[in-house]
């Protein structure tokens, strides 16, 4: 990529800045609640892209758009649970177990610790 194209995505801070930067059109209301959701998807497709060798500024302005719009397109009939994009959604759909004999132990250590 060009160090004209790496500046200029260099400036960009927001879901909201990368979608209007490559000219893609979204939903205000799914950027809302799925911005950090878009972009960490719209890293995992560029991260498994593959880079064309010699490609030009342009090809790959294409390219990044079009795994954009996949990344938001992703959530507009889907939800972040659903999708799974963070490690919390992951695991056991965001529930963790802790057994009750597990909390039960932890406060007693911690009550003996406060009275030492």
């Amino acid at each position: 990529m060009s160090d004209s194209l790496t500046h200029r995505l260099k400036a960009l801070s927001s879901a909201e800045d990368f979608l209007t930067f490559f000219g893609v059109p979204f939903d205000e209301k799914v950027v809302h609640v799925n911005r950090l959701h878009i972009l960490k998807r719209f890293y995992q497709y560029l991260h498994k892209s593959e880079a064309v060798p010699g490609e030009d500024e342009v090809a790959t302005f294409r390219r990044y758009r079009e795994l954009l719009m996949q990344a938001h397109g992703d959530f507009v009939n889907s939800s972040a649970v659903k999708e799974k994009v963070f490690k919390v959604f992951q695991d056991a759909d965001g529930q963790k177990a802790v057994p009750v004999a597990n909390l039960r132990e932890s406060l007693a250590e911690r009550r003996r610790a406060a009275a030492a």
